[in-house]
């Protein structure tokens, strides 16, 4: 996928975290500075499962094959109802927040934000989540700008990765609870640098899902957003607005990575401010929420290549880099309820 990670943004995140944020989000924000909540020392000790990168691939895969999932298109329809069926399969409680909202273009987007709820029942919470639409055109290509691109990365990463943590919990249960939460209607923004502040073109699911959570006054003991974790040689930061509202689990999910030998991925360096789903969802339901995006920096946008390209297909997906996000992210959900974190 990718969140709003347009050219505007730069700009944008510059003045808006040095000045706007402590205006628009009031004088108590969200940090996490101890971590989640400690579980009692006497729960059973729960064992790691193993993260199957091929299964998050044929996940990815499969996305790819219903073709661009860009709002209102048929493609968009078929895999939003595989994306709640696999859900269902693998034991999860969905939710179906359809909603409409309006392109900056003036089209309106009949969108869907795909809620699955593994043990509901349970207090202690964690929120995992990524988008599951494509951007409508190719504006970082030099080539048939105007069409949709497959959105293997950008979006069908993200989701593939927490399909297969979906099954994995399914497979191997534990007493907490996680919302996989996957956003519409993120990447259909205005990426134009016309001079205005066009942020709230982005993320329109996020948007949507942070005024209107799935449980009413939903508190998870944090979030994770998953935005383009699956090219190849990633180089993922600590994100800005992460640090600054979640900097405990920054620290906790980034340790963890180093544990299981991926520091080169996960590298010991401040990254810029993102506004993607993660900022709507601090701003406006003040739930603490990291991102892990890769930004190799080897373009002019910080992003991948193939981000906004015709590149972002099958061919720009990495197995060793599903596996090493989706082992860390999965070895964090455990060791919540372990107590190890």
């Amino acid at each position: 996928m990718f969140a709003p990670t347009h050219l505007l943004r730069n700009l944008f995140v510059s003045l808006f975290v040095t000045v706007a944020f402590t205006a628009c989000i009031d004088d108590k924000p969200p940090v996490v500075t101890n971590g989640p909540t400690t579980p009692k020392t006497t729960v059973p000790q729960v064992a790691v499962p193993a993260f199957n990168e091929d299964s998050a691939y044929i996940n990815i895969q499969k996305q790819v094959d219903f073709g661009p999932r860009v709002p209102n298109t048929d493609g968009h329809r078929k895999c939003a109802a595989w994306l709640s069926d696999e859900f269902k399969r693998y034991g999860l409680t969905v939710i179906e927040q359809k909603f409409q909202a309006q392109h900056y273009k003036g089209t309106t987007f009949n969108c869907v934000n795909i809620i699955g709820q593994y043990k509901p029942e349970l207090p202690n919470r964690i929120l995992l989540a990524a988008h599951w639409d494509t951007r409508f055109m190719a504006d970082q290509d030099t080539q048939n700008t105007n069409k949709p691109i497959d959105g293997a990365d950008d979006g069908g990463s993200g989701v593939g990765v927490l399909l297969e943590m979906a099954r994995l919990l399914n497979a191997n249960p534990v007493d907490i609870g996680v919302d996989f939460v996957l956003f519409d209607a993120e990447d259909q923004g205005n990426d134009s640098d016309d001079g205005q502040d066009n942020s709230r073109t982005w993320c329109l699911g996020a948007q949507h899902w942070a005024k209107n959570t799935h449980i009413p006054g939903y508190a998870p003991m944090y979030g994770i957003l998953l935005d383009m974790v699956g090219g190849k040689n990633p180089k993922f930061e600590r994100e800005g607005l992460s640090r600054t509202f979640a900097p405990a689990i920054v620290d906790k999910v980034w340790n963890t990575a180093a544990s299981l030998g991926y520091s080169h991925a996960f590298v010991p360096e401040d990254g810029a401010a993102i506004t993607d789903d993660h900022f709507f969802v601090i701003q406006l339901a003040r739930i603490p929420m990291i991102d892990i995006i890769s930004r190799p920096g080897e373009t002019k946008s910080g992003f991948v290549k193939h981000w906004h390209t015709h590149d972002d297909d099958m061919s720009a997906i990495d197995k060793t880099t599903l596996k090493m996000v989706g082992q860390t992210v999965t070895t964090v959900v455990y060791n919540t309820y372990n107590g190890v974190l």
